[in-house]
């Protein structure tokens, strides 16, 4: 047994107080957990074999959408009966993040054609706007829409982007200090950020010029990977390399970091529930963590599968959605109110 294998393994020993059961048919296994997280139930659904899911959208029906990295399809899942219906995005296609449009379309980061895609949902009609000749091969990323409608992404080998999806035009900059660009959010202001996990560092995006801002957390190559606000437009961030969570409030200009358990995390991705409360995915522990700032608690909710890998995490309503890139599965965490929830 390898070190990862035996850590996955420890895991599901301490979470002893997970109850396991699968549900007839290969769709989906559940198990329940009393924490402080309230009520929490994980799901686990079946996507396709060998896709390699990975990031998550919604769709304006209530529906699933998760990117497959592998076998080049955006694949709805129906979560009331785990019913897949995958749609190609092209030749060579490599999907990487999804998000719904004020279109009601879902628009793809799809690193495979070096293009932005944009897919109805009631068609399966694939539309691609492909990024200018000069940024080739830009790695793209994660794309997320301000609320002007406006669409901007961002590419590892080191561009930002926007896009209007009304006219399709499309505009590309270098970021200042080159590879990095990852996750991306937009803040209740309107304000736009990404995270640089090579950089080490966030970047605040000016919507009238494209320049990007950078601010550097204090622990220095911390691998800034991920980025999502909370309701008042406080930042959180994956710290990749440091095994971190941090805060940062723009408004004060201030950071807070805390340490994930274990002995060497390694927190991938981050979400911001409605309650402010942040989720976080482990790739050392095979687990989604969950975070309540007003008690400092962590809450580990490790899979029950070894090598789960789970990247980018969204959420709804009393849910939290990744999916299991190692694993071809997605994963669903329901839950109520937490203790210190406000009324």
């Amino acid at each position: 047994m390898n070190r990862r294998e035996f850590l996955g393994a420890s895991a599901l020993t301490i979470s002893s107080a997970y109850y396991m059961g699968i549900v007839a048919g290969p769709v989906f296994a559940e198990s329940e957990k009393t924490n402080s997280v309230k009520n929490a139930k994980v799901t686990y659904f079946d996507a396709r074999p060998g896709a390699r899911s990975r990031d998550i959208g919604f769709d304006s029906d209530g529906m699933v959408w998760y990117c497959g990295q592998a076998d080049g399809t955006l694949t709805r899942l129906d979560p009331d009966n785990g019913e897949l219906h995958p749609v190609s995005l092209g030749e060579n296609a490599a999907p990487h993040g999804v998000v719904l449009g004020p279109d009601n379309a879902m628009w793809v980061t799809e690193g495979g054609q070096n293009a932005i895609a944009r897919v109805d949902p009631a068609t399966d009609a694939v539309t691609l706007i492909p990024l200018p000749a000069e940024f080739a091969d830009a790695n793209l990323n994660t794309g997320i829409f301000d609320h002007d409608g406006i669409y901007w992404f961002t590419g590892q080998n080191g561009v930002y982007g926007r896009v209007d999806p009304v006219t399709q035009e499309i505009e590309v900059w270098p970021s200042p200090q080159g590879p990095g660009p990852y996750g991306i959010t937009v803040t209740p202001q309107g304000d736009v950020w990404y995270a640089s996990l090579a950089g080490s560092h966030i970047a605040n995006i000016d919507r009238t010029n494209g320049r990007a801002r950078i601010v550097t957390p204090p622990t220095k190559e911390q691998g800034a990977r991920r980025v999502w606000s909370n309701s008042e437009g406080k930042l959180w961030v994956s710290e990749w390399l440091s095994g971190q969570v941090s805060e940062y409030d723009p408004k004060a200009d201030t950071w807070r970091a805390w340490r994930l358990p274990g002995n060497d995390p390694l927190p991938y991705s981050v979400y911001v529930d409605e309650n402010d409360k942040v989720w976080l995915t482990d790739f050392d522990a095979d687990a989604i963590v969950h975070f309540d700032p007003d008690t400092e608690e962590f809450t580990s909710f490790p899979s029950n599968k070894a090598d789960a890998d789970v990247r980018q995490m969204a959420g709804r309503k009393g849910e939290a959605w990744g999916g299991e890139s190692g694993t071809d599965r997605i994963v669903r965490i329901q839950f109520d109110e937490t203790e210190t929830t406000p009324s």
